[in-house]
Order: structure tokens, then C-alpha cells, then sequence
């Protein structure tokens, strides 16, 4: 049963409570969180904290062992059209071309007699999708002949051509050279705001997670319940949440004193072994954040 933070039509994504057990080790514990449809998240957390353990949950790879989580209003249970996803390894078929490639996800979804009779439809909708990621002239290329950057233009157009509720995005450019990594960036603001879609973008990258993101989320396991700050934790949980604000940003903010210093603050709260905060006291500053918590996890016992 889901509490009064859920709004149906304004949250396309939505969990409570999430716990994730791999036999005795718990993973990710009450994980709280409300997405407003067009938001840009990212997401951000130490190494082996359970990031892509959650993209999972949301891709409906896994399941989770307790807690609620939907996603437009139903819950999340295997994979379908309402995500898209966008790996750091292309999802590209190597003896296909891009036009193919990029094709390929409507075909597979419709029955032969569909796909016979849309076959114009889709071919249209896929030259489309090409053209807005900037490939039109490499329709007939094979992925061999892109470079990497415009490989992965072909991963988000074999995604977009879906029209997913939610667009998911693994570590999407850890593979890629500075300046392909900062063009691509720019590429993805740009379409963002063309399509207003819902991204979910996990990266190691706290400067990268800062500059795209409207609201960006820490997710770790360095904090503490109850009274006791010596108290192991049980799993990683959001222990920062910030609303960076849905105006466009430029290249030249990441030189600014105020983006370097939220670099430091997220560091601080979300990647420092040594400190662990209450999670009553927790940065959770967006106004979607909410938390559920027991009086024994609020130190009242």
C-alpha cells in the first residue's frame, strides 16, 4: 500500500520502501523516490552502492525483494516499451546498418502481418529518429564505420523511435574521449528539451551528474539509523537529493563557484566513508524527496 507522496498523472516514476537482498547481503534499502514526469535525474553514488542494481529494479530486469515500485501508474514487473535504455557498450547489431538498427525495436513489437502493413510507417518514424540525433547522412553506414560518439547516438535513437515513459542511461559516455563525452552532453540537453522527456542518467561523474541533471540524487550506504552513528548500515539508500533547476545550462557554468562547490558538497555527503549523517538529517532537498522511516530508524526507541 502506497502512502499520500505518490500523484498519480505528475509522477511517472515511483518507489517506496525498495529493498534489495542478494542472499544475506542487503543491496539497496528503503529506497524512496518520486519522479515528475520530464525531469532529467541523475544519479550519483560510490562504487558498488547499488546504482545500477536500482536501474535494474526500474528496467524490470529484477525484481525487488520488498517495497513498491511503478511506473505510470503500474507496477514494474519485466521489461516493455514504457523504458528505454542506453548502455555504456552500444547496443548496436554490427551486420545491421543504422537505419536497420534503429528500426529494429518496432519490428520485433509488431506481429508479421502489422509490421507488413506499417512497414512505410515504421521506415518514416525511423529516418526520423536518425535525423534528430544527427545521422541522416550515415543511414546506410554499418556501426563499424561511426565513430564512438556517433554510435551512441544510434543506442539513444533505437530508444527514442520506443517513445518510452522513461528514457534510462547507464554510464552512456564513461567510454568516451572529453571532447566527445562534453559534445554528446550537449547533444542530450538539446534533445531533452525538444522532446521534454522523463532521463534517468546514472555516472560516476559528479560534475557530468551536476550540469545535466535538474534534480540529482546520491544514493549510499554511509549513514546511520536510530541513535547508534556506529551502527552498520543495511544498504544503500538516497541520502542526497538536489533540485538543480530545469533552465538550460551552459558549458561555462562548470567554471562558476557555485557548481564547484556543489561538486564538493555532494563529495562530502555522499561519497566520505567517515561520514555518515542521520537519516533524519539527510539532504533531501527537492520537493519530490520524501522518506518513510520507523521510529526505531528515527532514534525515537
Amino acid at each position: 500500500m502506497m502512502s499520500d507522496h505518490y500523484q498519480q498523472g505528475k509522477h511517472v516514476l515511483y518507489a517506496e520502501n525498495v529493498i534489495k537482498v542478494y542472499g544475506a547481503k542487503i543491496v539497496l534499502a528503503d529506497i524512496d523516490l518520486a519522479v515528475s514526469r520530464g525531469e532529467f535525474v541523475t544519479m550519483v553514488g560510490p562504487s558498488g552502492c547499488g546504482k545500477s542494481t536500482l536501474l535494474r529494479l526500474i528496467l524490470g530486469q529484477e525484481q525487488q525483494s520488498s517495497g513498491t515500485l511503478i511506473i505510470d501508474g503500474e507496477a514494474i514487473e519485466h521489461p516493455d516499451e514504457r523504458r528505454g535504455v542506453v548502455y555504456q557498450k552500444y547496443s548496436l547489431f554490427p551486420h545491421l546498418t543504422v537505419f536497420d538498427n534503429v528500426r529494429l525495436g518496432p519490428q520485433f513489437t509488431r506481429n508479421p502481418w502489422r509490421r507488413f502493413v506499417e512497414r512505410k510507417i515504421v521506415r518514416d518514424e525511423a529516418m526520423k529518429f536518425i535525423d534528430k540525433v544527427g545521422l541522416t547522412e550515415h543511414a546506410s553506414k554499418f556501426p563499424a564505420q561511426l565513430s564512438g560518439g556517433q554510435q551512441q547516438r544510434v543506442a539513444i535513437a533505437q530508444a527514442l523511435i520506443m517513445r518510452p515513459a522513461v528514457l534510462l542511461m547507464d554510464e552512456p559516455y564513461g567510454a568516451l574521449d572529453p571532447f566527445t563525452r562534453e559534445e554528446l552532453q550537449e547533444f542530450l540537453l538539446q534533445l531533452w528539451e525538444e522532446t521534454k522527456m522523463t532521463i534517468f542518467f546514472v555516472t560516476h561523474d559528479l560534475e557530468e551528474a551536476l550540469y545535466l541533471g535538474s534534480r540529482l540524487i546520491g544514493i549510499s550506504q554511509f549513514y546511520f539509523e536510530g541513535k547508534d552513528m556506529k551502527a552498520r548500515a543495511r544498504g544503500a539508500r538516497v541520502v542526497v537529493d538536489l533540485d538543480l533547476g530545469r533552465g538550460r545550462k551552459t558549458p561555462a557554468t562548470k567554471a562558476t563557484r557555485e557548481f564547484g562547490e556543489s561538486v564538493r558538497f555532494v563529495r562530502h555527503e555522499c561519497f566520505t566513508p567517515g561520514i555518515s549523517m542521520r537519516v533524519i538529517d539527510l539532504p533531501l532537498r527537492h520537493p519530490d524527496s520524501f522518506i518513510t522511516l520507523d521510529a526505531e530508524q528515527r532514534g525515537e526507541k
